[in-house]
């Protein structure tokens, strides 16, 4: 009898797995190219009006990852938001650094910012050169991410260009958050690197986190920081200091993610829903930027503070299934169930069917024109 059961559920498992891959599949069939072709539509728009331009490609990109949002929720992956009270960074210019595990941490931030209102509209992301080549590529391309190549050989020019795109449009686009992994890639990968550069420079070594990079952390707050001058060099997309308001980052938001025993979800979870249901733990710790040291030394202890506690966060979730408080920045607020609005999931699929159904039509109009213009 348990055999059958067990067999039951190995092909029900196989079952909605081979669905939710048809669906996804089909999901970026029509949502990603309909995307890029409104965009393309809509160009001359950028043109005589950037600011309503740029609004209208935040929308869509809100709605693209509300898609992704629909993904993580359908498969049970739920999270909890805990820590410091964020609504005040919500509106405002705001660096945010997260601990980085796997696939699944991005899908995750996606799903958890997709019910505020505002933010992913405005929100610019950090991320491996190598995901320009994936099919969220080009959508990431022209919301004007910025990506960053990894290994030694590529750091100098990175950094540099990076602190080039704060200035060229992450202030003109009147972006909001920027996000940034510090580790720079994820704990499997990066804790053996981790634990030798610890060794040879003395630092802690850690198990649930890898040592954060620095680099990164000092362009930005040397391009956006509170005492940068980026807002004197801005000069694209008719840059006026008087309709982006403050050009410097005000906060830091760091996020600790936490995954269940330490267990982190990935894409292949997300995709086939094969991991059981479960709830992330979305930590926040807020921060003033003026609180962040000006000198690379100082501001690498700094980081490397932050990442130690951590650390010893993470430990105690696993070892007791609560989050410690013992880092908490303001009044420790109950962790709260980030709610999805399904009716708004049902609207964005029907403004992409629809669109995707428009967007052919348009096709095949100018195609039988040409044909007959051709012909005859």
């Amino acid at each position: 009898m348990e055999g059958t059961t067990h067999s039951f559920r190995s092909w029900s498992t196989i079952s909605v797995g081979f669905l939710r891959l048809c669906f996804i599949l089909v999901n970026n069939l029509y949502c990603i190219p309909t995307y890029i072709i409104w965009m393309y539509i809509l160009w001359p728009i950028q043109i005589v009006n950037p600011k309503l331009y740029w609004k209208i490609e935040g929308h869509m990109f809100h709605f693209l990852l509300a898609m992704v949002s629909l993904w993580c929720d359908s498969a049970g992956y739920r999270i909890l938001e805990a820590g410091d009270d964020i609504s005040e960074c919500l509106d405002k210019r705001t660096l945010i650094i997260a601990n980085h595990q796997s696939t699944g941490d991005v899908p995750m931030l996606f799903s958890c910012y997709n019910v505020r209102k505002g933010v992913l509209p405005n929100v610019m992301w950090i991320m491996d050169s190598l995901f320009k080549y994936t099919n969220f590529g080009a959508v990431s391309y022209l919301h004007q991410d910025f990506f960053i190549k990894s290994g030694k050989q590529h750091r100098e020019k990175a950094l540099h260009d990076l602190s080039t795109h704060l200035s060229n449009k992450y202030i003109p686009l009147n972006r909001n958050w920027l996000v940034l992994f510090p580790e720079g890639g994820f704990l499997r990968k990066r804790k053996a690197i981790s634990h030798k550069y610890a060794e040879q420079n003395n630092f802690p070594k850690l198990e649930n986190v890898s040592l954060p990079r620095v680099g990164a952390l000092n362009i930005i707050m040397n391009a956006v920081g509170p005492k940068s001058t980026t807002n004197n060099n801005c000069k694209n997309y008719s840059c006026n200091r008087t309709e982006l308001g403050p050009t410097q980052i005000s906060y830091v938001l760091d996020i600790t993610i936490a995954y269940p025993k330490g267990i982190p979800i990935d894409l292949s979870h997300i995709v086939f829903g094969h991991r059981t249901p479960c709830e992330t733990v979305f930590f926040y710790r807020l921060y003033r930027s003026s609180e962040v040291p000006e000198e690379s030394d100082a501001m690498r202890d700094w980081l490397f503070k932050r990442w130690v506690e951590k650390e010893r966060m993470l430990q105690s979730y696993y070892d007791t299934g609560e989050m410690s408080t013992e880092f908490s920045r303001t009044k420790v607020y109950k962790p709260k169930l980030v709610v999805q609005d399904n009716l708004r999931f049902l609207i964005l699929h029907l403004f992409f069917v629809i669109s995707s159904y428009v967007h052919v039509r348009m096709f095949f109009a100018v195609y039988y024109s040409c044909m007959h213009y051709l012909v005859y």
